[in-house]
């Protein structure tokens, strides 16, 4: 395993990170998750990404048991807040308010005393980003945070919030967005931005939800079980990509993953690690074997023709995704 510096800051979080959007405390059984786990810490990977929305609260609680007993210090803990955890007015967003019981609730779950990184999941346009960016700074000066980030946020929102971040003295050091070979919008304009800033990408669904690996057929129902089926919410996030145009040009890659001795996912996680600006690809998993699978993808280097080859075959999406511009739902 590789590691990388989290933006200007002297963080360094593995190249490739675990998440568990969607697996675990819903479409994964706990001691298959606890085993992905393991896989992950055996495999070199330190950087865990979570999020106190996800299946409800459960999912923090469950990585905060699988990483029980770990040394705190060798591990990179990252969560994040704003979407619902509860039925009342205030147990959304990014309100003062809000935060401060979320952090509180967070650690709670995960069993920890701080998490070195707290990202605010989207953009609050119904909350001063003053009042979000005051509570993230008293997160972090009460120790209860080392660093703070954003998720999904546009380039001029990054921007002002890393002003405001400077002034009140914390780093505001990562965004974390959709990012993979089919899904570029980051590039046009968050990137170059964060480049200037000295903020990294921490990007999300490098193998787009499953279908870089290829297990999905043009023409073909989806395996029983695969994210495409499931509806807890991976579904209607993975059908952007799901025409038979897309699936049939990922399976133009097979043959250059091939060449280039790898899996489909390693292809796709080893992609995105080629932009300087993505600090860590955070993979899934359901089982252990993917897990050691999608690493070996790190410190891979792809070649220029490879590359070239990639964008020849590939349609990437690099326009604003429009749905995004509205009101945000069932987003990872």
């Amino acid at each position: 395993m590789e590691f990388r510096h989290l933006g200007r800051s002297g963080l360094l979080i593995s190249e490739i990170s675990y998440g568990n959007w969607i697996t675990h405390g819903s479409q994964v059984e706990e001691e298959a998750a606890l085993a992905c786990v393991r896989a992950a810490l055996e495999a070199g990977i330190t950087t865990f990404d979570t999020a106190d929305v996800y299946a409800g609260t459960k999912a923090e609680s469950v990585l905060g048991r699988a990483l029980k007993g770990e040394r705190r210090e060798g591990l990179e803990i990252l969560t994040k807040v704003f979407w619902p955890t509860g039925p009342g007015r205030n147990d959304r967003g990014l309100s003062r308010k809000h935060i401060m019981e979320s952090i509180n609730g967070s650690l709670r779950r995960l069993q920890t005393d701080y998490v070195d990184v707290y990202q605010a999941h989207r953009y609050d346009y119904a909350t001063p980003l003053e009042e979000t960016m005051e509570a993230f700074a008293d997160v972090v000066h009460s120790g209860k945070a080392h660093y703070v980030g954003v998720s999904e946020w546009k380039a001029s929102e990054i921007r002002a919030a890393h002003a405001l971040a400077r002034e009140l003295k914390i780093h505001l050091v990562s965004n974390q967005p959709q990012y993979s070979m089919l899904w570029r919008v980051i590039e046009g304009e968050v990137v170059p931005a964060s480049q200037d800033l000295g903020v990294s990408q921490i990007v999300f669904s490098p193998i787009a939800q499953g279908v870089l690996t290829g297990k999905y057929q043009p023409g073909q129902e989806p395996p029983a079980g695969s994210r495409a089926t499931d509806s807890s919410g991976g579904a209607g996030f993975i059908a952007r990509f799901m025409s038979d145009e897309v699936l049939t040009r990922v399976q133009r890659l097979r043959p250059l993953a091939e060449q280039a001795g790898l899996s489909m996912a390693q292809l796709a996680v080893a992609w995105v690690l080629q932009n300087p600006n993505v600090a860590s690809a955070i993979i899934g998993a359901s089982r252990p074997e993917q897990v050691h699978d999608n690493v070996k993808a790190s410190g891979v280097k792809l070649d220029a023709d490879l590359l070239k080859a990639i964008d020849e075959i590939v349609d990437p999406i690099t326009e604003r995704d429009p749905a995004r511009t509205q009101s945000p739902a069932k987003r990872p």
